[in-house]
C-alpha cells in the first residue's frame, strides 16, 4: 500500500467565495458590498413597511407547510420573497414600478423566474397596506397550486 501524500490544512479562499456565480465579474457593484449574501442582508434591514408588514404574516405560515424566505438570491436576482417548495415568488412594487424603465426590468426579472419554474405574483405596496389579509389569502391560494412543470434545457441535463 502506497504512502498518502500529507494534508494541506491551508484554506482554499477563492476571490469569488460567497458570491452567487451571476455576481462574480469585480465589474459587478453587487461585488463591492461583499457578494449576494451581504447584498441580502442590506434588502432585508431596508425593507418597506409594506414588506415588514407581509413579512410579519408570512411567517405565521410556516406551520401550514410554507416556508417563504426574505430576499433569497434566485440567479442574478433577490425577489422580496419565495416558497422554493411551491416555487412561488412574490414581488412587492412601490410607484416607481409604473416607470418604463422599472415595468422592463420587472418583466426581464420574471421571465428569468418562470425559466426557473417560479410562478410570480406581484402586488402594490398600497395594497398590501390596505388590504394585508386578503394579499395573504391570494398568495396562500396560489402557493396550495401545484408547481408549474417545466421543459428540461440543455443545462439542466448532466454532462
Amino acid at each position: 500500500m502506497g504512502r498518502l501524500p500529507p494534508i494541506n490544512r491551508r484554506p482554499f479562499t477563492s476571490p469569488h467565495a460567497g458570491r452567487s456565480p451571476a455576481l462574480s465579474s469585480d465589474s459587478c457593484e453587487e461585488t463591492a458590498g461583499g457578494g449576494a449574501i451581504a447584498r441580502a442582508r442590506r434588502l432585508r434591514r431596508n425593507a418597506t413597511e409594506a414588506e415588514r408588514e407581509l413579512w410579519i404574516s408570512l411567517r405565521q405560515l410556516k406551520h401550514a407547510g410554507l416556508h417563504f424566505r426574505r430576499q433569497p438570491p434566485i440567479g442574478a436576482y433577490f425577489p422580496d420573497f419565495a416558497c422554493h417548495r411551491s416555487k412561488l415568488v412574490v414581488e412587492l412594487d412601490g410607484s416607481q414600478h409604473a416607470e418604463a424603465q422599472a415595468a422592463q426590468y420587472d418583466s426581464e426579472r420574471t421571465a428569468f423566474l418562470v425559466s426557473r419554474g417560479y410562478r410570480v405574483l406581484r402586488f402594490w405596496n398600497s395594497d398590501v397596506l390596505r388590504n394585508c389579509e386578503g394579499v395573504v389569502e391570494a398568495i396562500v391560494t396560489a402557493a396550495r397550486e401545484p408547481p408549474p412543470t417545466r421543459p428540461a434545457s440543455p443545462g439542466d441535463l448532466p454532462a
